[in-house]
C-alpha cells in the first residue's frame, strides 16, 4: 500500500473558500459500505441516519487564534509563528517562518511587545520551541493578537471567524478545525437531540499532522502525529450503554472518529474514560473497535484522512464516491460538502 493508491484529481474551482450562509444546508453524499449505494442529500437529512437511543459523537475542540504575526527584535525581519502544541510554563512548539533565521536564543516580539517569544529549542520541518513573555492572560492577548489558522487551500479572507468553528466549540487548543462539524447548527442538534438521540462531547485537539503531507515512511511506520485527547468518565458511561443496547455510536469527524478508536484500541473494544495523546493510524486492514457510521468532508486526495475513509467503506468504493463528487460538483475540503458513511453491518 502506498500513498499513490489515494489520488484522485480535483478540478481546483471546487475548493470551497468560504462557508455557506446556513451551516446545515450544504450537500452531503450518503454512501453504504453494505450495497455500494449512494444518495445526493443535504446535510439537514442527516437527521433521518438516527435511531432513538443512538450516540452522536461531536469534537468540543476550539481553534485558537493560533497565527501570530511579529519581527525579530534584532533585525526587524517579519516572522510567523503558528502555535500548535502547549508545552506548559508559556512554552509552546510552533511551526516557525522562516524558520532558518530562528537560531536558539532568537527573540520575536508581537503587538509592539506585549508578546516576547525565545526560540529555546530547533526540531526539524521548521517546528521551534519557543518561551513567550507576557503580562496578562494568554488566551485574550491571543485573541487581540492572532490570525485564524485557515488551511493554505483557503485563499479568501473569512469575514465571521466564528464560521470556523463549531457552534459546540468550547475547549481551546487546536490549530485548525474539526470541520465535519461545520455542518451541524443549533437547530439541527436540538432536532436530533428530541429524537431521543445521546449527544455526547470528547475533546481532540488538532494538530501539526494538518498541514503535513503524507509520506510512504508514515504509512510503513504505521504512525501519524500526535494529538492530545480526552473522554470523560460521563461520555464513556454514555457509550458503554449505547453499545450494549444494541444501538449505534455515529461519530462527527475523523478527530472524533481518532478519540473513540485509540480508546478501544487501547482497552481491548470498551470505552473508558482517559487522556492522553494519540498516533493511531487508521488504514485499509483496521479492525474497527467503536464507531459505527459517522459523517465527514471531502478531503485532500493522498492525506491519511483519505485513508481512514478507505479504511471503514472500502478504497475502490470511497474513490468511486469521490469521482461521483466531483462529477456532480459537490464543495471539497473544510468550508465544503460533507459525506456520511452508513454502517459497515
Amino acid at each position: 500500500m502506498n500513498i499513490n493508491d489515494f489520488k484522485y484529481e480535483l478540478p481546483e474551482e471546487l475548493i470551497a473558500q468560504t462557508p455557506l450562509e446556513k451551516r446545515d444546508q450544504s450537500r452531503m453524499l450518503e454512501i453504504d459500505p453494505l450495497t455500494h449505494a449512494m444518495r445526493d442529500l443535504h446535510f439537514s437529512d442527516i437527521l433521518e441516519e438516527f435511531e432513538p437511543g443512538d450516540a452522536l459523537v461531536l469534537n468540543n475542540t476550539r481553534v485558537l487564534p493560533a497565527r501570530l504575526h511579529g519581527e525579530r527584535i534584532e533585525t526587524h525581519g517579519h516572522v510567523e509563528l503558528l502555535l500548535l502544541k502547549d508545552k506548559g510554563n508559556k512554552t509552546w512548539e510552533c511551526l516557525a517562518k522562516p524558520a532558518r533565521k530562528m537560531k536558539v536564543g532568537e527573540k520575536v516580539s508581537f503587538g509592539d511587545g506585549r508578546l516576547i517569544a525565545t526560540v529555546v529549542e530547533e526540531k526539524e520541518e521548521g517546528i521551534r520551541v519557543v518561551q513567550f513573555d507576557f503580562d496578562g492572560i494568554f488566551l485574550e492577548i491571543l485573541e487581540r493578537l492572532g490570525e485564524m489558522p485557515l488551511p493554505p487551500y483557503i485563499h479568501e479572507q473569512l469575514k465571521d471567524q466564528e464560521r470556523y468553528q463549531t457552534v459546540y466549540a468550547k475547549e481551546q487548543g487546536s490549530a485548525a478545525a474539526p470541520t465535519a462539524g461545520l455542518h451541524y447548527s443549533p437547530e439541527l442538534l436540538d432536532a436530533i437531540k428530541a429524537k431521543g438521540v445521546h449527544i455526547v462531547e470528547v475533546t481532540l485537539h488538532v494538530g501539526l499532522g494538518t498541514f503535513k503531507p503524507l509520506t510512504d515512511d508514515a504509512i510503513a511506520s504505521e504512525h501519524l502525529h500526535s494529538e492530545f485527547y480526552r473522554l470523560s468518565e460521563e461520555a464513556a458511561e454514555t457509550l458503554r450503554q449505547v453499545k450494549a443496547s444494541g444501538h449505534k455510536i455515529i461519530a462527527s469527524g475523523t478527530t472524533s472518529i481518532r478519540t473513540l478508536e485509540t480508546i478501544g484500541t487501547k482497552f481491548n473494544g470498551d470505552i473508558k474514560a482517559d487522556s492522553g495523546w494519540t498516533d493511531i493510524f487508521i488504514m485499509p486492514g483496521y479492525e474497527w473497535k467503536v464507531v459505527d457510521a459517522f459523517n465527514t468532508n471531502f478531503h485532500l486526495p493522498e492525506t491519511s484522512l483519505v485513508m481512514l475513509v478507505a479504511a471503514f467503506a472500502g478504497r475502490d468504493f470511497v474513490l468511486e464516491a469521490y469521482h461521483h463528487a466531483v462529477d456532480e460538483r459537490y464543495r471539497f475540503f473544510s468550508f465544503g460538502d460533507a459525506m456520511f458513511v452508513k454502517p459497515r453491518k
